[in-house]
Formats: C-alpha cells, structure tokens, sequence
C-alpha cells in the first residue's frame, strides 16, 4: 500500500536512527543465536516496543525459553527465570513478609516478580492461587501482600512459555489473565534449511563448551526502550487505517454482518484492551520494517497473534474443531481492506 499524504513523523527521523540501528543489531543477533524462529524474534521485540506481555506457546525443544532468555542478556535490566510447577506458592512468585526479632518487625523480602523482565516457564502448571498474584501484576504492575502495595519496575515485562501438548498437571490460564497478554504467538517447527542451521550451531556450541562463554557485544538499555516506545507512538496512522483496526474488532463481536455462520460460531469477541494492543503492535511492526507511518497489512501480519486469544469461540464452533485462530483468520477475510 503506498504511503499516505501525510506530514512525516519522526519515528525514522535523524534522531530516531541510532535507536532503529540499535534495534535491528539486536534482531539480527538473536537470529544469529535463535535459528530458524524469525517469527518468534520478531514478536519479542514487538511486545518489548509495545510496552506488553508475551505468551509463547509450541511444542518442547523449540527455542522458547531460549530465545526470552537471548533477549533478556541483551537488555540492561535485571532477569529472573521461574519455573511453574503444581505446587508452586504465591508467595514463591511474590516475595513475602519475614520476622525480624531484632527489630521487632516484619520485613518485605521481594520475590523474582520485582524483577524488570519475568521469563514464567511453563506457566500453565501453576494452580489458580499463583495465576490470581501473577494477573494483579500484569494488570496493574503491582503487587500487595499483606496490607502493603509494591510498585513493579517501570520496565515490567512478564515473557511466558506453555506447551500445548501435555495437559498432565497443568491448569488452563483464565480468560481475564490470558486478555492481559499482549499477543500470544504459536510457533512451529523448523524447515530443512533451519534445522540444518540448528545443527550447525549446536555442533560449534559443543566445540566452544570449554571455553568461557563471551557477553553480548551491545545491551540495549532500558532509556533507549522507553525512547523506542516514544518513537513508535509518534508513526501516523491514516484515518481509514485506523477505522479499519477498529472494524476488524468490532467484527469479532459481530461477525453476522458479514457472515451469520461465523457470527454463530463467536461466543465473545475482543475488549476495548484488544484494540489498543492490535494498535500498539501494529506500530512496532511498522516501525521495525523501517516506515513512519501504519498500513492495513502491519495490522494484519499482527492480528492473529494479538486477536486469537481474545476471541472465543462457541461451544458448538468448539466442537467443530474451531479456535481463536481460525475464527480470526476468518475475520480477516471477510472484513474489507480500506
């Protein structure tokens, strides 16, 4: 689509360059690391820019924790990694209240939730308790224990892996924590081309195992995200751009203007909170592809990572073998470009 008669922005403007030089550096180095999981790297750095939660789901083995913990190294913010198992405490996430009889006072120890980038793997063994202190959090980057409130870091970002495959001990995530992540992307396994590139890696890894491993070259640090933010806020977005993000999610509340079936095969579609994050990404899309301004494809490149775990389907659509996915694949097709 060409570009829209619009003022430019300063979003790739001289004094924005050096943060997309920086941000592109740190792509082509976690791919460099991450192979053959573009898509996944690609959604990091979106989330990071858009200021949200990522949930990533696919099948063991496929570079998920690795590829959160490749970015976290490369970030100049404190990273803390949880493991989420069955009996999991709140107060394991949360940090707790600790007796100083020396004092003759409680005393706030702060748990791995306090720390600016929370990789929570596995997050779907965790039991309803750990969930309900995880959504407090997320939602409003907070946490209370006791009668206390605790601010979380400014730079508060809860990266989270699940698997799709095992369902032995673990808890489906609710619908009001699974709205507070800001997309939740599916990945797949990789081709012949990447899988060789894995091997490659994995044998020079293997080689290196003695030597000490070396600290990236460059950290990204936390001024410069909050200035990448501000640069992605500053893109234009055409007016019918913007009616057509808000068609497409008002869509998914009633999809029978276009289609009956489909309406009937939607039991709830996307919040208001869904269409600030699809305007969120779909900012950082277009500005990691190096534009000032959004078109109507950055917003469908984004929408089903951000929309299929907003929207739920049926009981019957269920039954049927549908998913959030399908339903906004669906969605997308019949709502008309601009």
């Amino acid at each position: 689509m060409p570009a829209p008669s619009a003022p430019r922005s300063d979003a790739t403007a001289p004094g924005h360059a050096r943060l997309y030089d920086a941000f592109r550096a740190l792509r082509d180095e976690l791919a460099g690391e991450i192979v053959g999981q573009s898509a996944l790297i690609e959604r990091l750095l979106i989330a990071l820019l858009a200021d949200g939660h990522l949930l990533v789901e696919g099948a063991p083995g496929l570079a998920k924790t690795s590829a959160i913990r490749a970015l976290a190294s490369r970030l100049e913010a404190d990273f803390a990694r949880v493991q989420f198992t069955p009996d999991l405490l709140p107060a394991d996430l949360t940090g707790t209240e600790v007796w100083r009889p020396q004092d003759g006072r409680f005393e706030f120890q702060a748990g791995p939730i306090f720390h600016p980038i929370l990789l929570a793997d596995e997050i779907n063994r965790a039991p309803a308790k750990v969930q309900s202190a995880l959504l407090e959090a997320m939602g409003e980057r907070q946490v209370t224990v006791g009668r206390a409130t605790y601010p979380l870091p400014p730079l508060f970002l809860v990266m989270a892996t699940q698997n799709p495959i095992e369902q032995e001990g673990t808890f489906p995530l609710p619908e009001a924590q699974l709205d507070r992540f800001l997309m939740h992307v599916r990945i797949g396994y990789p081709d012949a081309g990447a899988e060789t590139g894995i091997l490659r890696l994995a044998r020079e890894r293997a080689r290196d195992a003695l030597r000490p491993a070396a600290p990236p070259t460059r950290r990204l640090s936390q001024s410069d995200v909050f200035e990448a933010r501000a640069a992605v806020l500053e893109l234009h977005m055409a007016p019918a751009v913007e009616r057509y993000l808000v068609e497409l999610v008002l869509a998914s509340r009633d999809a029978s203007r276009y289609d009956e079936s489909l309406g009937q095969r939607i039991a709830w579609g996307a919040s208001p909170r869904g269409s600030i994050a699809l305007e969120r990404c779909a900012r950082a899309h277009a500005w990691l592809a190096g534009r000032d301004y959004v078109t109507p494809d950055d917003i469908r490149a984004i929408a089903p990572d951000v929309l299929r775990h907003r929207i739920l389907p049926s009981y019957e659509a269920t039954a049927e073998g549908w998913d959030g996915g399908r339903l906004v694949d669906e969605l997308l097709a019949r709502v008309p470009l601009p």
